[in-house]
């Protein structure tokens, strides 16, 4: 495996390496030499960035953050005036492309960094900063589209699109990718509940 991205810096190219490596290996194969390897750096240089493993992943978990923030960026986010129809489609939109491509692997190194977090406190604060970038905005755009009760139908929310990934990604469906459409019936489903039940 080689990971060079063009115009990337040395960080962030240590940092895709690490989560390629995630996503391949697992966290056994996350070492500093294979990120040199991966990354196609003299031997070194990862340590020289990231002296300790736990530096390492928190570079992992801050590029992971950077990352997903463009498979739905703040400019394709909907207006909450323009009702349930708009925030179903731009939903719809971004599990489309998490379960499409290269966000595939993506996904995968999500859930090795989350289950390390689960037994290294000191990652947790990391990991839980980088979801509450999503969460935060889902949660006021919920507020604004009519929500009685935001952080509960927040969290059923992000329950359902992660249960939904993890399943086509890692679980029972991986082999199944669900078309746009099909998620937006989904989406639209949950949210008619949420916001006029």
């Amino acid at each position: 495996m080689s990971v060079r991205s063009a115009g990337a810096s040395r960080t962030e190219l240590i940092a895709d390496a690490a989560l390629a490596l995630l996503a391949e290996r697992g966290m056994r194969g996350l070492t500093h030499r294979a990120v040199d390897e991966a990354a196609g750096l003299p031997q070194g240089s990862t340590s020289n960035h990231a002296r300790t493993r736990l530096a390492l992943l928190e570079a992992a978990v801050r590029r992971q953050a950077e990352r997903e923030a463009v498979i739905l960026t703040p400019t394709e986010m909907p207006d909450p005036t323009h009702g349930r129809a708009a925030l179903t489609g731009a939903l719809a939109l971004a599990l489309h492309r998490y379960l499409t491509g290269d966000s595939r692997e993506l996904l995968v190194s999500r859930y090795e960094l989350a289950l390390e977090a689960t037994r290294r406190p000191e990652l947790r604060a990391y990991y839980d900063a980088a979801g509450r970038q999503f969460r935060e905005p889902l949660e006021a755009l919920l507020r604004a589209a009519g929500s009685t009760a935001p952080e509960r139908h927040t969290l059923s929310l992000v329950a359902w699109c992660d249960g939904l990934m993890f399943s086509c990604v890692a679980g029972s469906f991986h082999a199944t990718v669900p078309t746009e459409e099909e998620l937006r019936a989904g989406l639209d489903e949950l949210l008619r509940g949420m916001l006029e039940g």
